[in-house]
């Protein structure tokens, strides 16, 4: 795997892409927070070397290096996703190019379905937590020159990231949520029955990505700070018909309040 990312990593770096000091995944419908990059190039997934393409709408599949909140930051605008094909590891693979691009952060973003009571259609919620009912990135041979064979998860989103958002938001007029957020394989939104059962497990929102980034971060010792979006509800009484397209809609009209403290938080690396 080092090889793979290693020649990753050169491409990279002989297109322009130098010691960036963050790196960003964005959600579905979440990729217009690349507009407030300045100076930037983009490259296309397609191009790179053991990156994988994604096959959804409201993912771009662009790689953009640039200034942002007066930082260097290497941003995926669009993921790749369990359901789409891709392995855990594949899925993974752009976090691991990152961290050896030289990022001291990884910033994620998400669109997902609100089980706590209290969350409304496009609330945003801070990731304190999560459970991942993912399969695991790091099953299968570790290499023990990128990573130990059992991290520690128990801090898996970084405190202080977390307390600094929440300072931002706060001096913003920005409400939010703290939560623990649920990754399932999809491609399928829930049903109610899953819906309750996430809700009693634990989780306050629920979505198809995230955890398994995180994971691999985490196994690099990358601190970690997460947003969700929240675009519709999988609270009893509130559970709406939701599809792909409506979920994108409610992330672009709360994209610019999560642009906000994700430029302010970055500024403050």
């Amino acid at each position: 795997m080092l090889e793979q990312i290693n020649e990753t990593v050169d491409f990279l770096r002989s297109k322009g892409v130098t010691d960036p000091d963050a790196g960003i995944i964005l959600g579905t419908g979440l990729g217009g927070l690349t507009a407030k990059m300045e100076n930037y190039l983009e490259i296309d997934y397609r191009d790179i070397p053991n990156f994988p393409v994604p096959t959804v709408d409201g993912h771009a599949g662009k790689l953009i290096y640039g200034d942002f909140g007066g930082r260097k930051i290497v941003a995926m605008k669009g993921r790749f996703h369990f359901y789409e094909g891709y392995d855990a590891r594949e899925v993974t693979m752009p976090v691991r190019v990152m961290k050896y691009l030289g990022i001291k952060c990884l910033f994620l973003s998400n669109a997902s379905g609100g089980l706590n009571p209290a969350y409304q259609v496009g609330d945003i919620m801070i990731v304190t937590d999560h459970i991942n009912l993912l399969p695991n990135p790091l099953m299968g041979p570790n290499d023990d020159r990128i990573g130990p064979r059992f991290p520690d998860m128990g801090e898996v989103y970084d405190r202080g990231l977390i307390g600094r958002a929440l300072m931002i938001a706060e001096k913003n007029g920005i409400k939010v949520h703290r939560g623990v957020y649920l990754s399932t394989s999809g491609p399928t939104f829930e049903t109610p029955a899953e819906y309750r059962y996430f809700r009693i497990i634990g989780a306050d929102a629920v979505g198809m990505s995230t955890t398994t980034e995180v994971i691999v971060a985490r196994h690099m010792n990358l601190p970690c700070f997460a947003v969700s979006i929240i675009t519709d509800l999988g609270i009893e009484g509130k559970i709406e018909y939701t599809t792909h397209e409506s979920v994108q809609k409610v992330a672009a009209k709360t994209e610019a309040r999560m642009t906000t403290i994700m430029t302010e938080l970055i500024s403050t690396l």
